[in-house]
């Protein structure tokens, strides 16, 4: 074996830098560049520090990376192998059609509602089931760590014979509110206990839920402009008025929306990561917002989808953590940072909504699926949702860096990356009459998920621009990327 092995590792040459770091880079150029086909074995990391005269532990160290990225896996007695399907191979190179939608007929109450969000929906650009490059809202699906989630999986189902049937509260599962209770205390500053918070499917069902249990058909709704489709979709659908409330640096404007909409009977806010553009709500404004809230007996939804998402700064402490008059409605999910279709999410509600908000949630669906929240509550017991995120934070922070630098070397005359230091996606200024639809339509017909700004505002697009999702491939193929789309604009 070592002699079928020796002479294609003698020419990974390693480049100038930290050791560890080289020889991740060269094994996975050569996986990628299929000098090491899929499934063939490759040396210990003993044998492999022996052929190139270094360290060990730094073979060690880039075998790990290679091991947690998807592209080597070691089987016990049998030695490590390249994987059988590696990240690189998901990337799409082209669109599904999507299914002709029906037409909606618009007599009767219920469909005249389901009406009015039709164009929300209608708009959405296309989309590949399979996330293609630079894919808007979807994280690092590529470093889920499948080997520990199928582990802890296993283990609850085996012990799961006698007990299934047994947890179906509409609450959610109690050791799961514990954990997610310990979690966001800590980490988010969220001010809570076990009993206030409640599993939801995401958090498209924690608004669903809020809108119906606090609203009324022409109550009025401020949303942020440009802001979130899905919020827009969800409260219009309850009869709500959305009404938009301008942003800027310090995300929403506050006083805009008390001086034009005070009588509002709910704020939908995203203080840590405004979404799309990425602001941050100013303590000043999270207590203007607080303030209105608490002299109107308003309400206020906070959106922490992305909190997590940091990279140079702490976490933001929680809207939530600073309300004294249990006026705030805090909403979390796992879906960023496990995968889309992760459909776990939770409500953290005051003590006085919670038995309203609890049968809503039995209304909705009766509970949320007990192997996952199962699972996800030892996944986060046992420290590996922590270093899931560790991990997750660092390798978005290359990606993005990454990303910039080649928009900035390849489409610098084109268009300006706004400064941000979280999310899974950055916003670009475009220049010289260059308009969001003209890119996005060319970044399809590469098999791109890129996204004009104007899908996000209520009226009229202020300013062109687009939005390039960063988090779902490594950083070569999203450089790679880059230099295609500048070519065909």
């Amino acid at each position: 074996m070592k002699k079928i092995n020796a002479p294609l590792f003698q020419e990974l040459l390693l480049e100038k830098g930290v050791i560890k770091e080289q020889v991740y880079h060269a094994l996975r150029n050569a996986i990628v560049e299929e000098r090491l086909p899929l499934g063939s074995k490759i040396p210990s990391t003993r044998a492999l520090a022996e052929m190139m005269s270094i360290s060990r532990n730094s073979v060690i160290a880039g075998y790990d990376r290679l091991a947690d990225e998807g592209y080597i896996v070691t089987l016990k007695g049998a030695g490590t192998f390249v994987a059988q399907s590696i990240p690189d191979s998901n990337i799409s190179n082209g669109f599904s059609k999507k299914p002709q939608k029906k037409d909606i007929p618009t007599d009767g109450p219920l469909n005249a509602d389901i009406a009015r969000v039709r164009n929300l929906w209608s708009e959405e650009p296309e989309g590949d089931e399979r996330n293609p490059l630079f894919c808007v809202g979807v994280g690092c699906t590529d470093l889920v760590p499948h080997g520990i989630w199928g582990r802890l999986l296993g283990q609850v189902w085996k012990e799961s014979r006698y007990e299934l049937g047994l947890h179906t509260s509409s609450q959610g599962f109690l050791p799961l509110r514990r954990a997610i209770s310990h979690y966001i205390q800590s980490t988010r500053g969220v001010n809570c206990v076990e009993d206030n918070i409640i599993i939801v499917n995401g958090i498209q069902q924690a608004m669903s839920i809020t809108a119906r249990a606090l609203l009324s058909k022409g109550d009025e709704v401020w949303l942020d402009d440009p802001g979130y489709k899905g919020a827009r979709g969800v409260f219009m659908s309850t009869g709500a008025l959305v009404r938009p409330v301008r942003v800027d640096e310090e995300g929403m404007d506050v006083s805009d929306g008390i001086r034009r909409f005070p009588l509002a009977k709910l704020a939908y806010v995203v203080p840590s990561d405004q979404y799309p553009l990425g602001g941050t709500l100013s303590l000043s404004r999270r207590r203007e917002l607080l303030d209105w809230a608490d002299t109107h007996q308003a309400w206020i939804f906070e959106d922490d989808y992305n909190s997590e998402f940091r990279y140079a700064d702490r976490s933001v402490q929680a809207l939530q953590g600073l309300d004294t008059q249990q006026r705030v409605i805090y909403a979390g999910t796992f879906s960023k940072m496990m995968y889309p279709e992760f459909r776990i999410g939770f409500l953290v509600v005051p003590p006085g909504l919670k038995e309203q908000f609890v049968v809503t949630k039995y209304l909705a669906d009766l509970s949320t699926g007990y192997l996952e929240q199962a699972v996800l509550a030892r996944f986060i017991e046992e420290g590996h949702y922590a270093r899931h995120v560790r991990r997750v934070r660092k390798a978005c922070y290359e990606r993005r860096t990454a990303v910039v630098k080649a928009i900035q070397r390849h489409l610098s005359g084109k268009m300006t990356v706004q400064q941000s230091d979280s999310g899974v996606h950055i916003v670009c200024w475009l220049h010289n009459g260059l308009t969001g639809h003209e890119v996005e339509v060319k970044a399809r017909q590469l098999g791109m998920g890129i996204q004009s700004l104007s899908h996000y505002y209520h009226g009229e697009t202020s300013r062109e621009g687009i939005l390039i999702g960063f988090a779902n491939h490594p950083p070569q193929a999203m450089v790679e990327g880059i230099r295609r789309l500048a070519e065909v604009i």
